[in-house]
C-alpha cells in the first residue's frame, strides 16, 4: 500500500497540479508510475498501464487518468514489470506471468485507499495481461477498461486472444480505434460477448492502434462509459 510513509522516505512525490487534480510519481519497490488525486476523497480508484511499446506517460494513459481523477477517482498510471527492467525493447512471452503480478502489486496499492470501486486496465498488451489476471482473480477487480485489446496479432484473425475471456466476470469497456489492425470493430463486439458481465464500446473514428496518436481525444466518452456501467451495474 502507498502511505504517507512512502511520501515522507522519497518514494512517492508530489510533481504538479492540473485542474485541481494533483499529479505524484510513485516509485516503491512494486509499483512505479504516477498518481493522479483528485480534489476530494476518492470515490473509488483506477490503475491503469502501457501497452508493449509504451510506458506509463503515454498519452492516453495521461488524459484517461485527468478525466477520472476529475470524476474524484484516484487513479495511477504505472509501468509494467517488463518496462522497469528495461526502458526500451518488448516484453518477454515467457514472463508474462511477472507482468500480471505487477498488476496485481497496483491493485493492492489502492485497494486501501478508497472504499469505493476499484476499475483495472491497460493498453493493448497492458490491457490484454490486466484481463488475463482478473480471469485467474475475480475479485480483484471491480470493472475493466481495456484500451486497443490486441485481438489477434495483424493480418491473423485465426489466432484470436480470447480464451480467457468467458472467465472475465467483471462489467468491461473497450476503447477501440476504428481502423485498428489487431482486431475490427465488428470482431470485438462478436469477441464481448464472450464476457458474461456487462460490456461497452467506445469507437475512436478513424483511429489506429495508438490511440495516444488519435485525431480526437476519446478519454471524456471513455471514462463516461465506464461512469455509466459502474452506476448501472454495482
Amino acid at each position: 500500500m502507498i502511505d504517507d510513509g512512502d511520501i515522507a522516505r522519497g518514494r512517492f512525490r508530489r510533481t504538479t497540479t492540473v485542474s485541481g487534480v494533483s499529479v505524484e510519481l510513485v516509485d516503491t519497490e512494486t509499483v512505479r508510475g504516477s498518481l493522479h488525486v483528485p480534489a476530494g476523497p476518492p470515490r473509488g480508484a483506477v490503475a491503469l498501464t502501457h501497452g508493449a511499446g509504451g510506458t506509463s506517460d503515454a498519452a492516453i494513459l495521461q488524459r484517461v487518468c485527468d478525466r477520472f481523477a476529475e470524476h474524484g477517482f484516484l487513479s495511477l498510471r504505472y509501468d509494467l514489470p517488463f518496462r522497469r527492467r528495461n526502458p526500451k525493447g518488448p516484453p518477454q512471452p515467457s514472463r508474462a506471468a511477472e507482468d500480471r503480478a505487477g498488476v496485481a502489486a497496483a491493485a493492492a496499492a489502492l485497494r486501501d485507499r478508497t472504499d469505493g470501486p476499484l476499475l483495472l486496465g491497460g493498453v493493448s498488451y497492458g490491457g490484454r495481461q490486466t484481463s488475463m489476471l482478473v480471469a485467474e482473480q475475480p475479485k480483484i477487480a471491480d470493472a475493466l477498461m481495456l484500451i486497443s485489446y490486441p485481438l489477434h496479432p495483424p493480418g491473423k484473425p485465426e489466432k484470436a486472444r480470447t480464451e480467457h475471456l468467458p472467465d472475465v466476470a467483471v462489467p468491461t469497456v473497450f476503447v477501440h480505434g476504428a481502423r485498428d489492425p489487431f482486431g475490427t470493430v465488428a470482431e470485438l463486439l462478436e469477441a464481448s460477448t464472450l464476457i458474461p458481465a456487462a460490456t461497452a464500446l467506445v469507437e475512436v473514428p478513424a483511429a489506429g492502434h495508438d490511440l495516444s496518436r488519435a485525431k480526437t481525444d476519446p478519454s471524456g466518452e471513455a471514462v463516461a462509459a465506464v461512469l455509466k456501467l459502474l452506476e448501472e451495474t454495482l
